[in-house]
C-alpha cells in the first residue's frame, strides 16, 4: 500500500498538473494564434489543408471536453448511486437531449453558425461538471437539463460543420465528398474517442488513493454479473463512494479541460459556414418551417428505416457505460477498476476509428456494419454465461475492448452515412440522429434500475436484430439509387444556391 505522504504528494501533484495545463493554455494561445496563422497563410505550401486544420481544431476540442464528461458518465452508476441518482441524471441529460434535437440545432446552427453553436455547446457541458462538485438531486438534475438543451446543438454542429468540410475537401481535390466525409469523421472519432482514456485515467489514478477500498466477499460475486437479477449492487462495499476531497479534486480538473476545449474552439476554429449563417439572419424563414425542419424530415422513409439503428447507438454505449461498469466491474472488482476498464473501450473505438474511417472506401459500409454487429452479438451471449470474477481479471477488459471496435463503426459509419444521405438537409438530419439515440439512452437508463440485467441484455439483442433487418434496406436503395452529392452552400439556405465559394470567402478566426 502507497503511504500517507506519498498519497498526498500524489493527490497534491494532480492538482497542480491541472491547475497549470489550464494555465500553460491560456498563456499560449496568443503564441499559439501566431503559429497557425503562419502556418496557413502559406496556402499550397501549407503542411495540410485549411478543411484539414478545422476536423483536427473540433476533434481536439471534443477530445478535451469529453475527457471531462465521458469520465463523469462512466462514474455516475456507480459514484452517485444513492437512489439512482447518477442514473437519473443520465436519464434527463438524454430526455433533454430529445426536446432540444426538436427545435434548437437547426436554429442556432443558422442563427450563430456552426462554430459559435459548438462553444455555447461545450459550456452548457462544462455546467455539469459543475454541478458534480457538490452532487444532489438540486445541483444534478438542473444541470443535467441545461446539458441536454445544449447536447444536440453541440452534435449537430459538429456533424454539420465535418460534413460541410468534407465536401469542400472533396471538391477542391477532385475526390468523392462522400470518401472525404467518411475520413474526416473517423479522424474525428479517432481522436474524440480517446478522451475516454485520459479521462478515465484520471479518475482511476485519484481514485486509486482512496484507502477505503473494501475486500470482496464470495456472497457478493455470486450476485455480480446476469447470474443475479443486479438491482441491489450499490449497496455492497465495492460502491463505497471514494472520500469527498478526492471527488473535488478529479471534478476541479474535469471542470478546467472542459474550459479549455470552449477556448481551443472560440480560438482556432474558422466559421466556414458564416455567410450562410448572416444571410439566414437577413432572410429568416418562417420560425414554423425552421421549428419544424426536424419532424418534415420524417417523411423521408430512409430516415424512418434508420430508427432502430439510430437507437441501438443508445442503448448499446449506455449499456457499457451504466450496465456493464456496475454489475461486473464494480460488482466483481470495485469502483477504482472502473476508470481502467474504460481507458481499454476509449483506446479501442479510437484506434478503430480512424482505421475504418479509411477502410470505408474498400470494404463499404455493409462490411463493417456486419463486423459491429457481429462482435456485439457475440458479447452479448457471452455477457448472459459469464460469471465474473477477480481471477479473470483480463476478460474484464476482453468486453470493452470488443465493444470498443464495434462502438466504432456504429459511430463513424453512422454518422457518415446521415451525412451522405441527406446531405441537403444536414441540421434537420443530425438532429433526429441525436434525438433517436438520444431516446435509445433515455429508455435504457430509464429502466436500469426496475428489471434485472438478464432481461437488459434480451433487449439489447433484440433491437440488434432488428437493425440487422432494417439497415440493409436503406443500404441496399442507396447501391441501386445513389443519392446526388451537393454542391456546398446550397443545401443551407434556398437563398444561397448559386454562392461561389473558395477559400478566401472563408474567415479565419485565428488571425490577430
Amino acid at each position: 500500500m502507497m503511504s500517507t505522504n506519498s498519497k498526498n504528494v500524489l493527490v497534491v501533484s494532480v492538482g497542480f498538473l491541472c491547475q497549470f495545463t489550464a494555465y500553460g493554455g491560456l498563456q499560449s494561445l496568443q503564441k499559439g494564434r501566431e503559429s497557425v496563422e503562419l502556418l496557413f497563410s502559406f496556402g499550397g505550401a501549407a503542411m495540410i489543408s485549411r478543411n484539414s486544420k478545422n476536423v483536427l481544431v473540433v476533434s481536439v476540442g471534443f477530445l478535451s471536453l469529453f475527457t471531462a464528461y465521458g469520465g463523469l458518465q462512466s462514474l455516475q452508476s456507480s459514484l452517485n448511486a444513492e437512489d439512482g441518482m447518477g442514473v437519473a441524471s443520465l436519464s434527463v441529460i438524454y430526455a433533454s437531449i430529445i426536446v432540444s434535437s426538436m427545435f434548437l440545432p437547426p436554429i442556432m446552427i443558422k442563427n450563430l453558425g456552426c462554430k459559435w453553436t459548438i462553444v455555447a455547446g461545450m459550456a452548457c457541458y462544462v455546467s455539469y461538471s459543475f454541478g458534480n462538485l457538490y452532487p444532489g438531486w438540486y445541483t444534478l438534475i438542473p444541470t443535467s437539463v441545461i446539458l441536454g438543451l445544449g447536447g444536440s446543438p453541440l452534435w449537430s454542429a459538429k456533424c454539420t460543420y465535418l460534413t460541410i468540410s468534407g465536401n469542400l475537401q472533396g471538391a477542391e481535390e477532385g475526390k468523392k465528398g462522400s470518401d472525404v466525409i467518411n475520413h474526416y469523421f473517423g479522424i474525428f472519432f479517432f481522436i474524440f474517442q480517446s478522451s475516454a482514456v485520459w479521462g478515465n485515467l484520471m479518475s482511476s489514478l485519484i481514485f486509486q488513493q482512496d484507502t477505503n477500498i473494501a475486500f470482496i466477499p464470495d456472497e457478493q460475486l455470486r450476485t455480480c454479473g446476469a447470474a443475479n437479477c443486479g438491482l441491489n449492487i450499490t449497496v455492497n462495499g465495492t460502491a463505497t463512494r471514494p472520500a469527498q476531497k478526492l471527488v473535488e479534486t478529479l471534478v476541479g480538473c474535469y471542470i478546467g479541460v472542459g474550459l479549455l476545449a470552449m477556448l481551443i474552439v472560440a480560438v482556432f476554429l474558422d466559421n466556414v459556414d458564416r455567410e450562410q449563417s448572416s444571410q439566414f439572419r437577413g432572410n429568416r424563414e418562417p420560425f414554423c418551417q425552421t421549428f419544424l425542419a426536424t419532424f418534415r424530415l420524417l417523411k423521408d422513409w430512409r430516415l424512418l428505416t434508420l430508427i432502430p439503428l439510430t437507437m441501438y447507438s443508445g442503448f448499446e454505449q449506455s449499456f457499457l457505460s451504466g450496465e456493464y461498469t456496475k454489475n461486473y466491474v464494480t460488482c466483481a472488482l470495485g469502483i477504482h477498476y472502473v476508470g481502467y476498464v474504460m481507458m481499454c473501450f476509449g483506446a479501442s473505438n479510437s484506434l478503430f476509428s480512424i482505421l475504418f474511417g479509411r477502410l470505408a472506401r474498400y470494404t463499404g459500409r455493409a462490411a463493417l456494419f456486419s463486423i459491429a454487429a457481429l462482435a456485439n452479438f457475440a458479447c452479448i451471449i457471452a455477457l448472459l454465461f459469464w460469471r465474473p470474477h477477480p481471477d479473470d481479471l483480463a476478460v474484464f477488459f476482453v468486453f470493452p475492448a470488443l465493444w470498443g471496435m464495434a462502438d466504432a463503426i456504429w459511430q463513424t459509419q453512422t454518422n457518415a452515412l446521415y451525412g451522405i444521405l441527406f446531405s441537403r438537409d444536414k441540421e434537420a438530419a443530425f438532429a433526429n440522429y441525436r434525438m433517436w439515440e438520444s431516446l435509445g439512452f433515455v429508455i435504457a437508463f430509464a429502466y436500469s434500475t426496475f428489471i434485472c440485467l438478464e432481461y437488459k441484455l434480451y433487449i439489447l439483442l433484440a433491437v440488434l436484430l432488428l437493425t440487422a433487418i432494417t439497415y440493409p434496406i436503406v443500404e441496399y436503395h442507396e447501391h441501386k439509387h445513389p443519392t446526388p452529392p451537393v454542391e456546398e452552400g446550397s443545401n443551407l439556405t434556398h437563398s444561397q444556391k448559386n454562392i461561389q465559394r473558395d477559400e478566401g470567402k472563408i474567415v479565419c478566426q485565428t488571425r490577430i
